[in-house]
Formats: structure tokens, sequence, C-alpha cells
């Protein structure tokens, strides 16, 4: 029995430190702001339809890999030591991805994709070990999460062989496969299938963790536009794209705090089932959100380099698309965590769709200011509708 009880390194749930989030959660997180930075030049840098594609590809990548470990701390407590280690080892090899990002569909593909299955895979096996005799419910679930990870791994290292379109396709299947894991609960022959009731999560700890990433990305968003701003010469101009953005990254903010994250915390952790609302408000419904954040990033870029350009389709899409993403993805996540699609979100996502109509007669600043005009439009319209309430109506 005592050593059962050395070998035990998860949680204690039933204490409120239970489900804090951890001063090495919050470490580890740090190597993801250099991720999130390396995402958003990667994508300015090489703003093309190919390059676009590969930024979505490598952005759903590093993802996957932070939502994993975020899952994976939430059952493995990370004041035990060995836990500290393999967080520790995670942060190495996660620096080593993020070092790689701007040539992963270069030289360095090899080093990405072998940093990227290192975390995945390594991180299983240890979670698996770590449940071993402590819960046997998940140590299967880590063994067929491993497999279907180590599969996708091939795929991720084959690619990382070839170059130019066949490792875009490559990992295209790589991502496929990771992706379709949770929503396929992990089925393996032999060993069956994951159902919800198997995951059992604090969910206390998994809106706060998600809650940081979204800082995270946000604070990517204000340095872009504090550094760019720094590096030219003070005109009026230059200061309306500066308020500009920075505005439009408040309004995130605040659309996404005010209402949404709280909400969340309090129904999933009151749900009977929190391991099926954890993978679709978190797991998969803050994608668009993170790559909303992501493109507002390189909109703002935009914006100060191209003010006056008129008819530019693909910057109007990024200046665009930041807010739209956005908003997408709150819809996702307020729908999934209320049960009620926010009319709000629903309706600033038609204005967006009508600003692009306009967009090919509009400069990239105006263009820019409408979009954040949007995003603070919505925001006033949840505000008047929800605040002083404690359950959002059917339609707000």
């Amino acid at each position: 029995m005592a050593k059962a009880n050395r070998k035990n390194w998860l949680r204690n749930k039933g204490s409120a430190a239970g489900s804090k989030v951890t001063f090495l959660e919050l470490f580890f997180d740090l190597v993801f702001v250099f991720s999130i930075s390396q995402l958003s030049h990667a994508l300015a840098a090489h703003y093309t339809p190919l390059g676009a594609a590969e930024a979505a590809l490598l952005t759903f990548a590093v993802w996957w890999v932070w939502i994993f470990t975020a899952w994976v701390t939430n059952w493995l407590d990370p004041e035990k030591m060995p836990v500290r280690g393999m967080l520790v080892v995670l942060m190495m090899l996660g620096l080593v991805l993020s070092a790689s990002i701007p040539e992963a569909f270069g030289d360095k593909g090899l080093l990405f994709a072998g940093a990227h299955v290192a975390m995945q895979v390594g991180r299983s096996l240890f979670t698996t070990y770590a449940m071993t005799r402590v819960d046997r419910a998940n140590t299967l679930n880590f063994v067929r999460i491993t497999a279907w990870l180590a599969v996708a791994g091939a795929f991720w290292i084959g690619g990382g062989l070839v170059e130019h379109e066949a490792r875009l396709i490559a990992w295209m299947v790589a991502l496929a496969i990771e992706y379709a894991g949770p929503a396929a609960g992990f089925a393996v022959p032999g060993l069956g299938r994951s159902v919800p009731s198997d995951w059992d999560v604090s969910g206390a700890h998994m809106a706060e963790r998600c809650a940081l990433f979204v800082i995270i990305c946000l604070g990517e968003a204000i340095l872009v536009s504090g550094r760019t701003f720094s590096e030219m010469p003070i005109s009026g101009l230059t200061s309306i794209v500066f308020v500009t953005g920075f505005v439009g990254t408040v309004a995130m903010w605040w659309l996404y705090f005010r209402f949404g994250h709280g909400r969340a915390a309090h129904r999933i952790e009151h749900e009977e089932t929190p391991g099926a609302l954890a993978r679709q408000a978190f797991t998969y419904g803050h994608i668009p959100i993170l790559a909303g954040i992501i493109v507002h990033a390189v909109a703002v870029e935009f914006m100060f380099s191209h003010p006056h350009e008129t008819g530019d389709f693909g910057i109007a899409a990024a200046v665009l698309g930041g807010s739209g993403l956005f908003l997408v993805g709150n819809l996702w996540f307020k729908g999934a965590t209320s049960g009620q699609m926010p009319l709000s979100h629903l309706a600033g996502l038609l204005l967006v769709v009508l600003l692009a109509f306009a967009a090919p007669f509009l400069e990239v600043y105006l263009l820019g200011i409408l979009a954040t005009l949007v995003l603070i439009i919505v925001a006033a319209w949840e505000y008047r509708s929800l605040s002083g309430t404690s359950a959002a109506p059917s339609l707000h």
C-alpha cells in the first residue's frame, strides 16, 4: 500500500487546491508565448494561400500539444516531483518546437516533427504509467491515446523526411488523425473506446487553463501593436492604427472574459459529464478563438505597413478574418457552455460578412476601424442583455 501511495501522482480533487493552476503550469505556458509569436510572424512573412495553410496547420499542431498537456495536468499533480520533471522536459521540447516554426516547411521540418511527436507520445506514455494501479479506467484510456498519437507520429516523422507538398499532405494526415481521436473516443481494436463518463475532469481547472492561454494570445497581439508602433515615425495615422489595434484586442478580452469564461467555469464544474463539455467547448471550441487572435495580430501589422491599400483581398481577409474567427469561436464556446446561441455574436458575424462586400472600396486602416467597431457593438449588445442577470436568455 505504501508503494502505491508513493506512485500516486494524481491531484487531490477533493480539496480546493486540487483544481488550482500551479506556478509550474504558468511557467510551462511561457514557451507558448514564443510559439504564438512565431506563428503570427510566420503568417505575416509568408502571407500567401500556401503560407496561410501552413500557418494554420502549425497553429493546430501547437494548440493540440498545449491542450493535451492541459488535460493531463488536470489529473496529474504538478506539485509531485516526477510530474514536475515531465513538464520541464516538455518545456524544453516545446522550445525546440517553437524555434523550428519559421522553417518547419523548410530545413527544420524533421526537428519540428520530432519535437511534436516526442511531446505527444512521451507525455501520454508518462501519464499511462502514472495512472497504473491508481486509476485503471484512465490507464486504459491513455493506452488508447498513445496508440492514436503513435500512428499520427509516423506521419509527422514521415512528413519531416520529405519536402514541399508531400510534407504538407503527410502532416495534414497526421493532424487529422490526432484531431479525430477525441471525437472517436480513441477507439482501438481490442481495447474498445473511451466514453464521456471516463473523463472526470476538474472543470474549474480546465476553464482557468484555457483562459490563461487566451491571455497569452491577447498579450502577443498587444506586443505586435506596441513593437510595430515603436519602430515607426509618429504620425496621426500610425496613432490611429495603434489605438485601433489596442481597442480591438481589449474588445476581444472583454467578449471572452466578461461573460463567457465565468459562465463556462460554473457550468462545467456542475456538469454530470464534464469531459464531454470540456472536449466540445475547450478542446475544439477554442481553436477559432486562438486563430482569430493570431490573425488579428497579423492584421494590425498590415494596417501599419499598408494603411492606404485598397482592393487587396488577402489583406482584407486578415483584417476581417481576425474579428470573424474570434466571433465564431466565442459563438461555439458560449453556445456549448450555455446551450444558447448568442444573437449578438450572430449579428456581429453578419456585419463582418457585409463589410467583406465593402472591403474592395475601403482603405485598410478604415476597414480595421470598422472591424474593431463590430467587436465593440457585439460586446455592448451582450453587456446590455446580460448585465445584472444570473443566466443568459435564450437569445441575447
